[in-house]
């Protein structure tokens, strides 16, 4: 099978969708599409393209995409985790790998790159397949690494002594901050939510790290200091989603993009609020220079504000 000269982007999220547009947009490269079927992929993927994301031919699919990948040699990845991934890279071995981001993994992913952890996801036993493949895949990145052949493009401040342990190993990293994301929203009159304050849903319910009580007690609490728009999660269940919507002040918006892409390039000012989340770090960047505001809270009360720039 003959080999594209484009890149073939696999992503199976939201976000690491977005950090294919931006690498593309970055590089003035239009790569081929591979995008997983999943909850709000379809619809940022069908957002993206209407603002003209440098995509060339799109395919959706279930399971490995194995013809697609095949045909290219360079291939953006966004879950370098994933026993598919895994099983891909050692039977495929792509002479160029790309990683996008994958929210709250990406730090921990770049660890284990360096050796600095394990190559395992932070907090799951993996058994079977995906366990014995993992020396497999490692030993094929870092000797794509080592010709140069390794690219971390990323939204999140890695640190210098990490990006250092990764440059021993030949990788590249690349920060961008949404800069084609930021550029593409039309200006139009209005705002995209009814209210200039929005309360951002979390899946720490569902992935077990709060008790539904506990949260759904967080969101009354933000409501009482002040009217909302809610944006869910896209893995939010539609119990907790009633339960939030029934709550006085809290209006639920189902936009089924993610909060980057609704409010990208939007004038604002906003006033985001949410519990610990990686999405804190990407809406710094996206909202830069609205004068729009990011509190992550720790709990019921209190937390951290910072003002985007």
């Amino acid at each position: 099978m003959a080999k594209h000269d484009v890149p073939v982007a696999w992503i199976e999220s939201p976000l690491q969708l977005i950090g294919a547009a931006e690498w593309a947009a970055a590089r003035g490269v239009r790569p081929d599409l591979a995008a997983r079927l999943g909850e709000q992929v379809e619809e940022t993927a069908a957002e993206l393209h209407a603002r003209r994301a440098p995509f060339r031919d799109r395919a959706a699919y279930y399971g490995i995409p194995w013809r697609m990948l095949a045909s290219h040699d360079h291939w953006l990845v966004g879950d370098g985790y994933s026993g598919q991934f895994r099983l891909a890279a050692a039977a495929l071995r792509p002479r160029r790998i790309t990683f996008l981001d994958d929210g709250a993994n990406t730090v921990p992913f770049a660890d284990a790159l360096a050796g600095a952890q394990p190559y395992a996801r932070p907090g799951v036993v993996e058994r079977g397949l995906t366990r014995r493949l993992a020396p497999i895949a490692l030993d094929a990145i870092r000797m794509r690494a080592a010709a140069g052949a390794v690219e971390l493009f990323t939204a999140f401040e890695l640190g210098e002594e990490r990006e250092s342990r990764l440059r021993d190993l030949g990788a590249v990293t690349t920060r961008h901050g949404f800069e084609w994301l930021r550029s593409t929203r039309p200006d139009v009159a209005g705002d995209p939510l009814p209210s200039g304050r929005v309360i951002l849903g979390s899946a720490r319910v569902v992935d077990g790290h709060i008790p539904r009580a506990d949260y759904l007690a967080w969101v009354r609490a933000e409501a009482r200091r002040r009217g909302a728009s809610y944006l869910p999660h896209r893995r939010e269940t539609g119990d907790t989603l009633d339960a939030v919507a029934a709550i006085p002040g809290v209006r639920v918006v189902r936009t089924q993009l993610p909060i980057e892409v609704v409010l990208a390039g939007d004038r604002g000012p906003y006033e985001v609020v949410t519990l610990p989340s990686s999405a804190a770090t990407t809406l710094r960047s996206v909202l830069r220079g609205t004068e729009s505001t990011v509190k992550e809270r720790t709990g019921a009360v209190g937390g951290r504000t910072e003002r985007v720039a």
